[in-house]
């Protein structure tokens, strides 16, 4: 249904537009650092945090809950603020994101603090989406390269800043701390908000109905994978009957939810995003990619500290070569897609080079120096950074403004699924190596820490680093070659994002942002008159410049 739609004359001048655009981005930065920097400020803190909880059995799903609980929300954010608006969306998620901060803080035990990740995660999910959607409302696709060069900048010096503050709050104040500092972060990111995000007003539209039974078909699905990745080959074997029914449940849900969505009136992911070629291409690569990153960057902290015996502090200072690597490659990619308005090549180049960083990890052992280590990750960053953030442009520029929010939160959904059975899959595999190792290296041996039997659970850096050599080295051992193998045959996942990027059509980026506004597509930054009295002028969709949805009102 569509309806009348007169739109407000732009008066801003240029001068003013470029303001208010640098405003609005700056706000945007602000909740991308939000949301970046929860990401990883866990990672060094991680081991003591489980240690002190008795929860090393369930570290996995410390990274694993906030992933999956963002994930399940992405497609619902991006639907939703294409017909509420990007503004006030953004601030309910990061409410939430607050809340779940504080019941992380106060948690006494690790089923309380996963409790705060999921709540976390809920709110996450939408700060990522709705920056990326909301600069792509006002920026042209040809300028947009460097914007999200930017983007993915802020994620490479979050991701380092993190791990140090992690290490930082965890030798110094306490880790509780890591969820503490988010209220005050959170407070800037809204006042930024309200501040910055100054998009012209809807003065009245007609709102379609809300796909919920999809939106729950998409979690249930999703959850289900995610709990098949994480309790196979630990939890139960992998024929188990709680794995085969999931598995199956999955399917079965992955089902409905398309034939659920083939009638929805307003569906939370359109069908029709898949009859795109660019979009499926691009969002195979994305999952590929998602497996690998989150799968290795996960873990890598924690490996660092166990098998190097440096303090948390030190092993975030020993991730700065990969997120520098790939703060140079985004912001390079970004400026040179934004000039020359070429961008095939890069997350080809970028998947290449993150398979050999992969390969270059897996042969690392107990013994390898630091300046090796440091290098094989600034490869894997590099890699990376080439081509993460020019996926998300490639999608936007595929389709038309009325959806572009569902669009980009369609593809960060099936890299966040791609992060979350990466992430799993790892953690899974991991805790189960480990686990069999500890009993083969020290059946045998006098064993202070009893690591071998359920003393692991309690396992810390600091502890094994206090144990006598005849403990602690087959305790490290057993970290390595449980952790670094596993890279290896994450190494083809790069192949398949090659191979499925070389087909991509290189289409021009659009110079104009041009947005169509009806009824159903209404989203926050379009000023509408209704008028239900003329049938014919309310089934024409309007059009607006950029400009006009970037003034201040």
């Amino acid at each position: 249904m569509t309806t009348t739609a007169t739109v407000e004359p732009d008066t801003s001048e240029s001068g003013s537009h470029q303001r208010n655009v640098g405003l609005l981005f700056a706000g945007l930065m602000v909740t991308m650092l939000l949301a970046s920097l929860n990401q990883t400020v866990l990672s060094t803190a991680l081991p003591t945090i489980v240690g002190e909880l008795n929860g090393v059995d369930h570290m996995t799903w410390v990274i694993t809950s906030y992933i999956l609980a963002s994930t399940i929300v992405m497609p619902v954010y991006g639907s939703i603020s294409d017909r509420l608006g990007r503004k006030p969306v953004l601030i309910a998620a990061i409410v939430l994101f607050l809340a779940g901060s504080v019941v992380g803080a106060l948690a006494q035990g690790i089923g309380v603090l996963i409790v705060g990740r999921i709540v976390q995660g809920i709110g996450g999910g939408g700060l990522m989406i709705l920056s990326q959607a909301a600069i792509a409302d006002v920026v042209p696709a040809r300028d947009r390269g460097k914007y999200m060069g930017l983007m993915g900048a802020v994620f490479a010096v979050s991701s380092v800043a993190g791990p140090l503050l992690g290490g930082w709050l965890t030798e110094g104040p306490g880790w509780r701390w890591a969820f503490w500092m988010n209220v005050p972060l959170g407070a800037l990111a809204i006042a930024a908000t309200v501040a910055f995000l100054h998009l012209p007003k809807v003065a009245a539209t007609v709102r379609p109905k809300i796909d919920y039974l999809g939106m729950s078909l998409i979690a249930a699905a999703t959850t289900a994978v995610v709990l098949v990745c994480t309790w196979g080959g630990g939890t139960y074997e992998w024929i188990s009957p709680q794995i085969i029914g999931l598995g199956v449940g999955a399917a079965a849900l992955a089902a409905l939810f398309v034939f659920v969505e083939s009638r929805a009136e307003s569906p939370v992911m359109p069908l029709t995003l898949f009859k795109d070629r660019s979009f499926v291409l691009t969002t195979i690569a994305a999952l590929m990619i998602g497996i690998a990153m989150f799968g290795a960057v996960g873990y890598m902290p924690t490996y660092i500290q166990m098998v190097s015996g440096v303090n948390a502090t030190e092993a975030g200072l020993l991730m700065i070569p990969m997120m520098g690597a790939l703060l140079i490659a985004s912001t390079f990619s970004g400026q040179v897609v934004s000039k020359t308005g070429r961008y095939k090549m890069f997350p080809i180049i970028g998947s290449v080079i993150m398979g050999v960083g992969l390969t270059l990890l897996s042969t690392m052992h107990a013994n390898t120096a630091t300046w090796v280590m440091c290098a094989y990750l600034a490869v894997l960053g590099f890699g990376i950074g080439l081509g993460m953030q020019i996926l998300t442009l490639i999608v936007q520029n595929a389709f038309p403004a009325r959806v572009v929010g569902t669009a980009t939160a369609s593809i960060n959904y099936f890299r966040q699924v791609g992060a979350t059975i990466g992430s799993a899959v790892v953690g899974s595999v991991f805790a189960s190596r480990l686990a069999t190792l500890l009993q083969e290296k020290l059946g045998g041996v006098n064993d202070p820490s009893g690591a071998a039997g359920s003393g692991m659970k309690s396992l810390t850096p600091a502890s094994v680093n206090a144990l006598p050599d005849a403990a602690r080295i087959p305790i490290v051992e057993s970290y390595n070659d449980a952790l670094l193998p596993i890279f290896l045959f994450m190494a083809p996942l790069a192949v398949i994002a090659v191979i499925a990027l070389w087909f991509l059509e290189e289409k021009p980026l659009s110079e104009q942002v041009e947005h169509e506004i009806s009824a159903e597509s209404l989203a926050e930054g379009q000023l509408l008159v209704t008028d239900l009295d003329d049938p014919a002028e309310a089934a024409t969709p309007a059009r607006i410049p950029a400009a006009s949805r970037v003034h201040d009102r």
